[in-house]
């Protein structure tokens, strides 16, 4: 019996852990992957976040790997049209890192090692939740066989398919987007070194950001008739990147080695919002109570927010305090900065979508009006670093 049990490891799981570890708490990590996924689809740390992970000692070895992106160009036709400095956006952090959802996943698992090893239990899969009122009790099946654990408290982080949201019956509000995307890593030549850049090309908006180790990102917004837009090809992965490849130098004139691809993954795009997060004695964060699209970076953030928000409260419960108002706080806010993230997608997604030509100049004079009034820039800057 602990007094936390965590489901789920992925990066907003593991923060949680460490956050209660180093406060005394006793928790106990429940995964069902048995090693982490090899591949990263989330790969910005926005500043309140990155200040929120700074209090597990981790900040500075996410910094060390990372790739600090201090500014955002948006282009089109070869021109600079609009420039995003992020420079005033934080004293400590005035970045977004750019570093692989994998690393950081992995130094986040080193520091609740660090802190209690045997706290993670990976191999282990959530098959039953029962909350007595005074106690959970969780069932759970590995290569060990049928497993059960108890604890006052059971915090759910296990992502957007939530087996523990599911078993509690927690309804959510689904939304699904005509939007789909391409994405792969390939090696960066491109002379945009740290900074990001956005194409709006009438196509559909491309999107570029730096990776470590002289790698780059490309993201492109596909359109009904693009070959990935279903799903991927028949040649398998070395076609879609030629594709991308192809895409790229379309719409922003620029040539990228199909050769280096590292990565590759297509993507739909869907919000949902989960009725409640505080169930009885189960708390849902991250993905596990909200989905947001991936465009903008906000998902992944969101949840690390959830738990920086909820470690005091489990904390203050642990030690006997009524929790049970603060809670309800809680939950209001979280869901409410979950549905103004998915707002902010949304707005994200509207200025990538195919344009006709005259709509397409349109869409750039305003952009590049907008970005030229420094008070405005400065406000969509701190908005976009999810201030």
């Amino acid at each position: 019996m602990a007094d936390v049990l965590i489901i789920g490891a992925g990066p907003v799981g593991l923060f949680m852990a460490a956050l209660l570890l180093q406060e005394g708490v006793d928790v106990q990590v429940l995964e069902q992957r048995s090693a982490p996924e090899p591949h990263s689809r989330a790969i910005g740390i926005h500043p309140p976040a990155l200040a929120a992970l700074a209090g597990t000692g981790v900040a500075g070895a996410l910094v060390a790997e990372g790739v600090p992106i201090r500014r955002g160009v948006a282009l089109a036709g070869g021109k600079c049209l609009a420039q995003m400095s992020f420079a005033r956006v934080s004293d400590r952090f005035p970045f977004i890192l750019s570093l692989p959802q994998g690393r950081t996943e992995a130094l986040l698992e080193r520091r609740v090692n660090e802190l209690a090893g045997g706290a993670l239990h990976r191999g282990v899969r959530l098959t039953r939740l029962s909350d007595d009122g005074a106690r959970v009790t969780v069932e759970a099946v590995s290569g060990r066989g049928t497993l059960r654990y108890t604890a006052p408290l059971v915090i759910a982080a296990d992502g957007v398919r939530s087996t523990a949201r599911a078993l509690q019956g927690v309804a959510v509000r689904a939304k699904a987007y005509p939007d789909s995307y391409l994405m792969g890593d390939f090696a960066d030549d491109t002379g945009f070194g740290p900074d990001a850049a956005l194409f709006l090309a009438g196509a559909g908006i491309v999107e570029s950001f730096p990776l470590p180790g002289q790698l780059r990102r490309w993201v492109v917004r596909l359109g009904p008739g693009d070959p990935t837009a279903g799903g991927p090809t028949a040649d398998g992965q070395g076609g879609d990147s030629r594709w991308l490849m192809r895409c790229v130098r379309e719409r922003t004139g620029l040539e990228i080695d199909a050769g280096t691809n590292s990565m590759l993954s297509s993507f739909g795009v869907r919000t949902r919002l989960a009725r409640r997060m505080v169930t009885g004695r189960v708390v849902m964060i991250g993905d596990a109570a909200h989905e947001v699209s991936p465009i903008g970076g906000q998902g992944m953030n969101l949840g690390w927010l959830d738990a920086a928000a909820l470690a005091p409260i489990v904390s203050a419960a642990v030690r006997g305090r009524e929790v049970t108002g603060v809670l309800k706080t809680f939950e209001r806010t979280r869901l409410r900065a979950a549905a103004r993230a998915s707002r902010q997608a949304e707005i994200n997604m509207a200025l990538g979508r195919p344009l006709t030509d005259g709509l397409l100049a349109v869409r750039n004079r305003a952009i590049g009006g907008v970005a030229a009034v420094p008070a405005v820039n400065s406000l969509i800057a701190r908005r976009f670093t999810m201030h």
